[in-house]
């Protein structure tokens, strides 16, 4: 990298996607009468929608309250690194042929709970960074 390029890149909406459906753990952020909570969810891409499982609790409970969400990934090695930051709406799938069809998307729960509720955040707008590591470059003025 040269003095004149960004270490930052901006990257496209094809790119961003691919860097989402690459992942499997998210984190979403939801708004609730408090501020704003952050939940590590593991989700699948299905098209240009994100889904994830949940049961009943604080996180759903704000979802029904407050669709509008934000959801983000990352990832990092010792050289680059990248974020994807999605917002839309999160709705809960409730018709039975919608969950059949997001069955087949295998996704189940971690953790030892049950997770009946399948969750879709449908995606207006997103976007996707690239990183390039390197020295701070303050260092070389001292």
């Amino acid at each position: 990298m040269t003095e004149t390029d960004s270490p930052v890149t901006h990257l496209d909406t094809d790119k961003a996607w691919d860097l989402l459906a690459g992942q499997r753990l998210g984190r979403l952020g939801v708004r609730d009468d408090q501020g704003v909570d952050i939940f590590p969810v593991n989700y699948a891409v299905d098209g240009e929608t994100i889904v994830f499982r949940t049961a009943a609790g604080s996180k759903l409970t704000s979802l029904q309250a407050h669709s509008e969400v934000t959801f983000e990934v990352d990832s990092w090695d010792a050289a680059a690194g990248y974020s994807v930051v999605a917002r839309g709406q999160a709705v809960e799938v409730t018709e039975a042929a919608d969950i059949a069809r997001l069955e087949a998307l295998r996704l189940r729960p971690w953790i030892p709970t049950v997770k009946t509720t399948f969750v879709c955040i449908r995606v207006d707008r997103i976007s996707a960074r690239k990183f390039v590591f390197g020295p701070d470059p303050i260092e070389k003025y001292r």
